[in-house]
């Protein structure tokens, strides 16, 4: 039997009224897709694509106009009380009381979450995201990445087994960024499923099983993150040659030829219909030398660019 998803949203809309000389906004357009469970699951868009919009709906901050969502199974209209136990919601902005300690941070929320006494695992959690040593610091006193950690401890007090972190890395240094892609997936190995946002490409092809992409309200893609970057259907082979050229050479089969130095040009082609030993022996058919070859594979941001320039048009 099929595994029922972690989180269903169907035919989701959500049109914000008019607000003095601005006009009604269609944020949410009809997006339907489900999130497996035990996956990390990346939702990316441009900046006002409708993801925010989206999660706060999740959250139970925003009203929808129409359609449903479920979390876990429950209803978030029908059942709120136990959506909202089954999600925890990690948020882009970093906010909570700079006088609590990190411990008191988590005694809180869990007290709100209505978690007994015995049953909270404060500092289990602080050890999770390796702030066991900070448990009773001042939260004012903690880095920009330990309160990022904090704020993933805070949305687990209930353990909830969905999770969702909105932009987790905006703004960080790189080796934060690393430590906080190693804390997602150990979050996810543990069987929490994680939902991510970002602005970040090439984290979400790293981190994310399955991507989905919205633009202007709409869902444009949905698939599995190999099949989505293999949808770039085009292919850069970089040759050095063994002497000097004026021009790029041209031929029908090459997409484009960029000169990038003296004796190294870049020919992108469609691997759908050419490979690059074609490619190589069309360029030595024009009498040109070849003394190195490397390729460079289409990545995800180039299907990201593609297709919400295409969705644009």
């Amino acid at each position: 039997m099929d595994t029922p998803p972690a989180i269903s949203i169907k035919n989701l809309v959500k049109r914000y009224a008019p607000a003095g000389n601005a006009p009604a906004k269609l944020a949410l357009d009809g997006v339907s897709f489900d999130v497996p469970q035990g996956q990390i699951f990346g939702l990316l868009g441009p900046n006002g694509a409708g993801k925010s919009t989206l999660i706060n709906i999740l959250a139970g901050l925003v009203m929808k106009t129409g359609g449903s969502a479920e979390i876990w199974g429950f209803d978030i209209d029908a059942d709120s009380r136990n959506a909202k136990r089954a999600i925890g919601i990690v948020p882009q902005e970093v906010v909570f009381d700079p006088f609590f300690t990190p411990f008191e941070v988590l005694e809180n929320q869990a007290g709100l979450y209505g978690v007994p006494k015995a049953a909270r695992r404060s500092l289990e959690l602080l050890g999770q995201v390796h702030l066991a040593d900070k448990a009773n610091a001042y939260a004012r006193t903690l880095s920009g990445g330990m309160k990022r950690r904090l704020l993933i401890a805070k949305a687990l007090v209930h353990m909830p087994p969905v999770i969702v972190l909105d932009e987790p890395t905006a703004g960080v240094d790189v080796e934060l960024r690393r430590q906080l892609w190693e804390l997602v997936g150990e979050l996810n190995a543990g069987g929490v499923t994680v939902v991510l946002t970002t602005h970040y490409l090439e984290e979400a092809e790293q981190l994310c099983d399955r991507i989905a992409i919205i633009n202007h309200g709409q869902l444009i893609a949905n698939k599995p993150t190999r099949e989505l970057v293999e949808m770039a259907r085009e292919k850069v082979v970089v040759v050095t040659l063994d002497k000097p050229i004026g021009e790029c050479p041209s031929h029908p089969a090459f997409h484009k030829c960029e000169k990038t130095g003296d004796q190294v040009i870049e020919i992108t082609y469609d691997k759908d219909r050419s490979n690059a030993g074609e490619v190589l022996s069309l360029i030595q058919g024009m009498g040109l030398g070849i003394v190195d070859v490397t390729t460079r594979e289409a990545d995800l941001e180039d299907v990201f660019v593609a297709l919400t320039s295409r969705a644009a048009a």
